[in-house]
């Protein structure tokens, strides 16, 4: 596409490389202090719980991560061309990520992991204002209007 695209979808894109980023290094993170985030979730429990199998926090910490980082380049691509189908996948993936966050918060994990944690609370709305500012609106509605014109049908 040769049109320019706003600042707002800029600022999303590299909202959203920032939050790969956050998740890459959350998982190498996770894979050095795995110990501690055992035993701050150990911490918690009472004695019955001690035969409970605490959760494998490094493999989730990679699947999610990896995951993560492939849904968000391939649709950057296609959100970067204007594609609103792009745009309301990016949102579910922020609505999904934001839930994993949430959920890893229950596990009482050590401070820095609550920092990380309030840093992408703090990326997903950025992401989510900028995805959905004003301007990225117009932006994709006139990337759909240029394919469903009558002029690009008889360029075909």
């Amino acid at each position: 596409m040769s049109r320019q695209q706003p600042q707002s979808v800029t600022n999303a894109v590299r909202v959203l490389l920032g939050q790969v980023a956050l998740s890459g290094l959350t998982a190498v993170l996770t894979v050095v202090f795995k110990d501690e985030l055992v035993d701050s979730w150990a911490s918690g429990r009472d004695e019955l719980s001690t035969t409970v199998q605490p959760p494998a926090f490094v493999p989730v910490a990679i699947v999610l991560f990896f995951v993560f980082a492939g849904l968000a380049g391939v649709l950057i691509a296609f959100f970067r061309e204007g594609h609103n189908w792009a745009r309301l996948s990016l949102t579910a993936l922020v609505a999904f990520m934001a839930m994993a966050t949430l959920a890893g918060l229950r596990t009482s994990p050590p401070t820095l992991f609550l920092v990380l944690s309030l840093v992408a609370v703090v990326l997903d709305a950025a992401l989510l204002f900028f995805m959905w500012h004003r301007d990225t609106s117009r932006y994709i509605r006139g990337a759909w209007l240029a394919t469903h014109s009558p002029e690009s049908s008889t360029r075909s």
